[in-house]
């Protein structure tokens, strides 16, 4: 069974509204880098959709070097929270508003 492409992009862009808005509204770190990693799920979940409607495999060869990004991504956001709650003692995003040795 095929998949619609509209029914595709429909899901990813649910998808990529959700992690907006957990980024938006949230106020903890753990759920703003979640809210991060769920909008590029939509886009890889987009690329995939696209790819195979048109035939070509360039798309998931483009969503397999982003999910080794977006690994990385996480594992360095990983370290910088456990960092930050280290030397501040909180996770709330709005303590966090000045960049300074």
């Amino acid at each position: 069974m095929i998949v619609p492409f509209e029914h595709v992009l429909a899901i990813a862009s649910i998808l990529f509204v959700l992690g907006l808005t957990c980024s938006l509204v949230r106020r903890q770190l753990i759920m703003i880098l979640i809210g991060v990693e769920i909008m590029l799920n939509a886009a890889a979940l987009a690329l995939i959709g696209a790819s195979a409607f048109w035939q070509q495999i360039d798309g998931q060869v483009f969503v397999v070097l982003l999910m080794a990004i977006t690994a990385s991504e996480v594992a360095v956001a990983l370290a910088m929270v456990f960092y930050l709650r280290h030397r501040k003692g909180t996770m709330i995003a709005d303590h966090f508003n000045r960049m300074h040795g």
